[in-house]
C-alpha cells in the first residue's frame, strides 16, 4: 500500500532522510536529479533539444542539475533560471555554480526582462519553476512564464509537480497559472492533488521516480492517504474450507428494479452471484420476475405486492447483508417503502443509485443507516448528500464529513475510486479504465459488494476488495475487447478471472 501524504510531511520525510541516512541535502538533490535525467533520457533521444525553467527554490536546484547531467550525457540544453528577487536556497545556488562551470554551457540567468525562446513541437521544456511547497497561486512575471510554457508546441516534462500546481487544495487556485504538463515525474511519492479530475489537464501522465527516502519514515509517519494496488488487497481474501456449504457464504438480498429497469437489476444479481455469494434472493417487483428467473436462474426473488416498483419493505433478519438501489426508481411509494426498510432494517446495507438520490432529499435518514453500511455514490449523487463543491478535493473533504457523521463506509466513485472510513481515512483504488464509464458499471460495483458483505467480510475490506476486482475486470475486458467496445455485462464476464488472478497474489 503507497501512502500519499501532504507536501508538509513530505518535507519532514526530506528533512528526516538528510539526518538518519545521513546524507547532504545537495546529495540527495543529486540523486533525485540522477533518476530525473535517466527518465527523460530513456523517453527522449539526443536529437531532443531541452529548454530548462528553473526557479529559485529547491525545484529550481532540480532543474539546474538535471539540466547539467543531461548536458553531460550529449544532449542539447538551453537553461533559464529566474532570479528576479535575488535570492536562491542554497543547493540551488550550489547547482547554478556546477552547471555554470560546464564548458560551453548556454544556461542564462534572468533577473528583470526575459524574451522567451522560439520553441517547436519537436522540444521539450523542462518546468522546475517551483515545486510542492507551493501555497498561492503564481502572478506577475512567473504567472506569464507560466502562460508561455502553455502556449509553446513544446511538450513539458514537470518535475515533481507542475508549476503552480498546489498539492492537496486548489480551490483559491488561479488556473491560467499552472503548468500543463505532459509528463509529471513525480519524486518518491505521489502528491493528493494529482488523483483529481479537474487537474489532469496539468498534471498529464504521472510517474513515481525512487529518490531513496527513508522508508522507515515513510512507515512510521501517519496519513490519512494511500492508493491500493491489487497485492495489498489480495490479503484480504479468505480462504474456502474442503468441506465448506453454500450456508457458509451467506445470504444476500438485493432490492432492485422498477418497470423499464430491470436491467439494472440483473446486473447486480450476476455480479453478487459472480463474488462468492452462497445464496441471493432479489426483491423486485412483479413486472421484473419473470426477467430475473429467466437471466439469473440461479437467483430466487421475492416479489413486491408494487406491480412496477420497490412499495413494500421487506424483513431482513435472515440476510447478512442487504443491497438496494439500482433500477429503483423514485415513485412516492419507493420513496416510502426505502424510509421504513432503513427504519426498521439491522442488516447492513449497500446503498446506490436512486437509494443514493431519495436519501438526498431525505437526509434525515442518514442517521439511522444500519451499522456497518456502505454508500456507493458518484460525483453528482453525493453532492445530492453533501451540497455543491467547487472541486474534487472539497467533495473528498465532505465525504469524509459525512462517513464520520453518519458512521458509514463510503465509495466514492471516479477514475480513483475513494474508499473512505468512518475515521476518516481514504484508500484510492488504482484498477480500472475509462471503458467502464457506461451504464450498469455501477450495479455491478453494487452487486459485488453485497457478496462479500454477505460473507462476513468487514464494510471497509469488502468495499477495498470489491472496488479493486471490479477495477481489474474492468481492466481485463477492455485489454479483450478495448474500451469503447465495453459493457456492463463484459465486466461481469471477466470477475471470474479477475477473482482468480487475486487469489493467485495471495498465494
Amino acid at each position: 500500500m503507497m501512502k500519499i501524504f501532504p507536501t508538509a510531511s513530505i518535507k519532514q520525510l526530506d528533512a528526516y532522510t538528510i539526518e538518519n541516512e545521513p546524507i547532504a541535502s545537495i546529495d540527495l538533490m543529486e540523486r533525485a536529479a540522477r533518476a530525473l535525467a535517466s527518465a527523460i533520457a530513456g523517453r527522449w533521444s539526443k536529437e531532443t533539444s531541452f529548454t530548462v525553467f528553473a526557479g529559485p527554490g529547491n525545484n529550481g536546484g532540480d532543474a539546474l542539475a538535471v539540466a547539467r547531467l543531461l548536458a553531460e550525457k550529449g544532449y542539447r540544453v538551453e537553461t533559464f533560471l529566474f532570479n528576479t528577487k535575488g535570492g536562491l536556497s542554497p543547493d540551488c545556488a550550489t547547482n547554478m555554480e556546477r552547471l555554470a562551470a560546464l564548458p560551453d554551457a548556454n544556461f542564462h540567468v534572468i533577473t528583470s526582462q526575459f524574451v522567451f525562446p522560439k520553441l517547436t513541437a519537436e522540444d521539450v521544456i523542462i518546468d522546475g519553476l517551483f515545486g510542492s511547497g507551493l501555497n498561492k497561486p503564481l502572478t506577475g512575471g512567473f504567472a506569464a512564464v507560466v502562460k508561455f510554457i502553455n502556449a509553446s508546441p513544446a511538450q513539458v516534462v514537470a518535475i515533481d509537480i507542475p508549476s503552480g500546481l498546489m498539492g492537496e487544495d486548489n480551490s483559491y487556485n488561479a488556473p491560467s497559472g499552472i503548468v500543463h504538463a505532459d509528463l509529471t515525474l513525480s519524486l518518491q511519492l505521489p502528491k493528493l492533488s494529482f488523483l483529481f479530475s479537474e487537474n489532469e489537464p496539468y498534471v498529464g501522465e504521472w510517474r513515481l521516480l525512487d529518490i531513496g527516502l527513508s522508508r522507515d519514515a515513510i512507515a512510521q509517519m501517519p496519513t490519512d492517504y494511500s492508493m491500493t494496488e491489487p497485492a495489498d488487497v489480495a490479503m484480504l481474501l479468505k480462504p474456502r474450507d474442503k468441506f465448506a456449504h453454500k450456508g457458509h457464504f451467506g445470504r444476500a438480498l438485493l432490492i432492485a428494479g422498477s418497470q423499464g429497469m430491470g436491467g439494472a437489476s440483473v446486473l447486480a444479481a450476476r455480479a453478487c452471484l459472480r463474488s462468492g455469494v452462497g445464496l441471493l434472493t432479489v426483491h423486485v417487483p412483479f413486472c421484473n420476475n419473470t426477467l430475473l428467473q429467466t437471466a439469473v436462474p440461479e437467483a430466487m426473488t421475492e416479489i413486491d405486492l408494487s406491480d412496477i416498483c420497490f412499495a413494500t419493505a421487506t424483513d431482513t433478519n435472515d440476510y447478512q447483508a442487504v443491497a438496494i438501489g439500482p433500477g429503483l426508481g423514485r415513485l412516492p411509494d419507493t420513496v416510502n417503502a426505502l424510509a421504513e426498510q432503513i427504519e426498521t432494517s439491522e442488516t447492513p446495507m449497500v446503498l446506490d443509485a436512486d437509494a443514493l438520490n431519495i436519501l438526498g432529499e431525505n437526509r434525515a435518514l442518514l442517521s439511522r443507516l444500519p451499522k456497518g453500511s456502505i454508500l456507493t455514490p458518484h460525483p453528482v449523487e453525493l453532492e445530492r448528500l453533501v451540497g455543491k463543491c467547487r472541486n474534487s478535493f472539497e467533495r473528498l473533504e465532505r465525504a469524509r464529513e459525512l462517513a464520520r457523521n453518519a458512521d458509514v463506509h463510503i465509495v466514492l466513485k471516479g477514475a480513483y475510486t475513494i474508499v473512505i472510513a468512518p475515521d476518516g481515512t481514504c484508500r484510492f483504488n488504482t484498477t480500472g479504465n475509462p471503458g467502464m464509464a457506461t451504464g450498469g458499471s455501477g450495479d455491478v460495483l453494487t452487486g459485488i459488494l453485497l457478496a462479500l458483505l454477505a460473507q462476513g467480510y468487514a464494510p471497509g475490506d469488502a468495499a477495498a476488495l470489491g472496488v479493486c476486482v471490479h477495477g481489474r475486470a474492468g481492466d481485463l475486458a477492455a485489454e479483450e475487447l478495448g474500451q469503447i467496445g465495453m459493457t456492463a455485462g463484459d465486466i461481469i464476464a471477466h470477475l471470474p478471472q479477475a477473482w482468480k488472478e487475486l487469489a493467485t497474489l495471495r498465494e
